[in-house]
């Protein structure tokens, strides 16, 4: 069993622990066709899970894609048709409507962040900030609305923060031992504030400098003093309105934690 089937499994012990006991007082072998519409402009991701969740509970129901994940949607687009057992059908919508909802307005979110630095060279990326178990559903979502993924755990790549290198000691120190433990297996990326400590960063042998809460004109200044030696990240308050400049400093990567901490569900209903 794979991360996202166990994600529906345990979900549906969650909501049906029991049964559901409103649709099996009222339904048997009926059948019944239902569509999910769009009620709302956006990004679609979550539809091939979505599909899932039905076959989980009845292999019977038929599901018909009409849009897509990573699709654009307007108002009131049918963007699934799904056929069979009545029951069935009641029994998923709700699931079904919660991972479709949340994942398109991550996709729908992180679009809008993509779009709003489209022409640089900087690409959108996640964090870490996500819902407990449900990373990897929210960040096939950042995929779908044209983000890319950062790391997916602590055991991917090396991250030296603020807390790594005070209680290190410093920048050079960390890194060093780093590569001292694990050689080149693991990619380095290191957190700076300032000018003085990516100065630092810069003459290690780190992989990736995230430029953690700077303001624009130190965020240029290091993009000019690097001259393309590290790949550089901008991190920390990023907003849509503030986005595109920071991509236009010439930074290669840009952290967004809202996009899936802050997202607003896309507006999404299943109408028999």
């Amino acid at each position: 069993m794979n991360k996202t089937e166990w994600i529906i499994k345990n979900a549906l012990k969650e909501d049906m622990p029991k049964g559901d006991v409103s649709t099996d007082s009222l339904f048997g072998d009926e059948t019944t066709t239902a569509n999910f519409i769009a009620k709302e402009a956006g990004i679609i991701s979550g539809m091939s899970i979505c599909r899932q969740v039905f076959q989980m509970i009845d292999p019977t129901v038929g599901f018909m894609i009409h849009r897509g994940d990573s699709e654009s949607v307007e108002v009131n687009t049918v963007i699934a048709t799904v056929k069979g057992r009545t029951a069935s059908i009641l029994k998923g919508e709700r699931l079904a409507l919660n991972i479709l909802q949340r994942m398109s307005g991550v996709a729908t979110l992180t679009n809008k962040f993509v779009t709003a630095i489209a022409g640089s060279k900087a690409k959108i990326y996640d964090t870490r900030k996500t819902t407990p178990n449900l990373r990897v559903l929210e960040k096939r979502a950042v995929l779908d609305g044209g983000g890319r993924n950062h790391r997916m755990n602590l055991s991917d790549m090396v991250m030296l923060k603020d807390n790594h290198i005070k209680a290190v000691g410093s920048i050079s120190e960390a890194v060093a031992k780093v590569r001292a433990k694990h050689g080149k297996k693991y990619k380095i990326e290191v957190e700076v504030e300032t000018l003085e400590m990516f100065v630092e960063a810069l003459e290690t042998d780190c992989d990736i400098i995230m430029l953690d809460n700077m303001n624009l004109e130190n965020m240029k200044k290091c993009v000019e003093t690097n001259a393309g030696r590290k790949r550089l990240e901008a991190s920390g308050n990023m907003t849509l309105e503030r986005v595109r400049d920071v991509a236009l400093t010439g930074v290669d990567m840009i952290s967004v934690g809202m996009i899936t901490h802050s997202y607003k569900s896309l507006d999404i209903s299943l109408k028999f």
